[in-house]
């Protein structure tokens, strides 16, 4: 955590507050890229075989039949590698238990890339225009198509006046929002956040989160460096806040100044 000397909120001065072998090919254990390759996908289906034996007839063609005219000498020569690169006992039981082990997991995984994101905000019926906007947001900044930086300026509890940008996407998944789109809690900036500025006590603070790199010895002032796409967000009302980012002065009923500075992600 920095500390950091923060600029005057907008309503003071007009600046911003503070802010990737034949039939039997010759025995080897490395073999070329491609039958490597071949080899890593053909370990990849393990869990299709129940036995051991059924791995090794996996490898036996109906040619090796014909001239051998013996199931069990022609598995022995799939095991001691005279069909390419193969899997002795040990190592197929540790392998086929491990992915049958991660078959949950990925599983697991499926349904959760499947299944609709759930929204702090749903079913909230929401009057003020700034938590209107984060419900706009929510699910944009929940799955990284964008990254927006909110700002805000009151009072705490104390009747201190504080002021700090906090980052929206990262708030989201370190905390519950439902409390915020409730009404029961008002969402405020702290020392945590990515700028924060008492301007009773005169502490102040920086800190870089996941999605953005605190800038705030820049000629230009206060600048936010997002970490995906590496474009700078700048937060002075009177420039551009840079390209793919916009910003968004509202009017709340819950706070003396708000603004959000929303950072679209481009996708190849």
């Amino acid at each position: 955590m920095t500390s950091v000397s923060c600029d005057v909120p907008p309503n003071r001065t007009g600046k911003s507050g503070c802010y990737s072998s034949r039939v039997f090919p010759t025995r080897t254990r490395t073999g070329t890229k491609m039958e490597h390759s071949g080899a890593a996908r053909f370990h990849d289906s393990l869990t299709q075989f129940k036995t051991y034996e059924d791995y090794l007839d996996s490898r036996v063609t109906p040619m090796d039949l014909f001239y051998l005219q013996n199931r069990e000498f022609a598995r022995k020569l799939v095991e001691h590698g005279h069909k390419g690169t193969i899997l002795s006992r040990e190592e197929f039981e540790e392998k086929k238990a491990a992915a049958q082990a991660a078959e949950p997991a990925k599983s697991h995984a499926c349904y959760n890339r499947s299944r609709p994101m759930t929204l702090a905000s749903a079913g909230k019926e929401l009057k003020d225009n700034f938590l209107k906007a984060l419900a706009e947001r929510e699910e944009a900044n929940r799955s990284g198509k964008m990254t927006s930086v909110i700002f805000i300026r009151d009072h705490n509890t104390l009747g201190q006046e504080v002021s700090g940008y906090i980052d929206y996407a990262h708030r989201l998944k370190t905390q519950d929002f439902e409390p915020y789109f409730s009404g029961k809690k008002r969402l405020m900036p702290g020392r945590s956040d990515l700028c924060y500025c008492n301007w009773k006590t005169q502490v102040s603070t920086s800190n870089s989160s996941p999605n953005f790199e605190v800038i705030y010895d820049d000629p230009n002032g206060l600048l936010f460096k997002n970490k995906r796409d590496k474009k700078v967000l700048n937060v002075d009302p009177l420039c551009s806040p840079g390209e793919d980012s916009s910003r968004t002065f509202l009017q709340s009923d819950l706070y003396v100044h708000v603004a959000i500075y929303d950072h679209n992600i481009r996708t190849v």
